[in-house]
């Protein structure tokens, strides 16, 4: 581990930094028109005991978060196994290339380990060429073949009906 930071399992405590971070994040994906999520809310269930979610976050030797790493357990029917899907992961842009998000991604793959994971699997905008390089150095394969989809509340809500 680096002496200038440390990664560890967030806690509600961290709520405002990882709401922070969320912005960050957001912003750099040019996407802060659908941060939604209020620091309350992501206290109240991000923290709450059935939550499906998980955080490390990365912070300097002084407790400022500067990275993290959000993510939650898949199952594949295909391997019979579970599988941790990151959900984000984001270095503040300070810190960038100073190992924050390898490290982040190494500290998931043990995880992944210790919990008998069968794989790991995300999703990365088309445009960031930088961790789409670093993703195919890891030895990550581009699903190419499938396409994400998604529905949104207002699409669940007539799907239900």
């Amino acid at each position: 581990m680096n002496p200038h930071y440390s990664i560890r399992f967030a806690t509600a405590a961290d709520s405002a930094q990882i709401f922070f971070l969320i912005q960050s994040l957001a912003k750099f994906e040019k996407l802060s028109h659908e941060v939604s999520a209020s620091e309350s809310q992501l206290k109240q269930n991000l923290f709450d005991l059935e939550s499906p979610a998980e955080v490390l976050i990365a912070e300097t030797n002084e407790g400022k978060a500067i990275g993290f790493a959000l993510f939650f357990h898949t199952f594949s029917t295909f391997l019979g196994k579970k599988g941790l899907y990151l959900e984000d992961l984001f270095v503040i842009p300070e810190f960038r290339s100073s190992g924050i998000g390898m490290a982040l991604l190494s500290q998931l793959a043990k995880i992944a380990l210790q919990r008998n994971c069968g794989r790991m699997e995300w999703s990365v905008l088309n445009w960031n060429q930088k961790a789409i390089e670093l993703y195919l150095r890891l030895g990550s394969k581009p699903m190419n073949e499938w396409t994400m989809h998604r529905l949104t509340e207002p699409e669940i809500k007539k799907l239900a009906e």
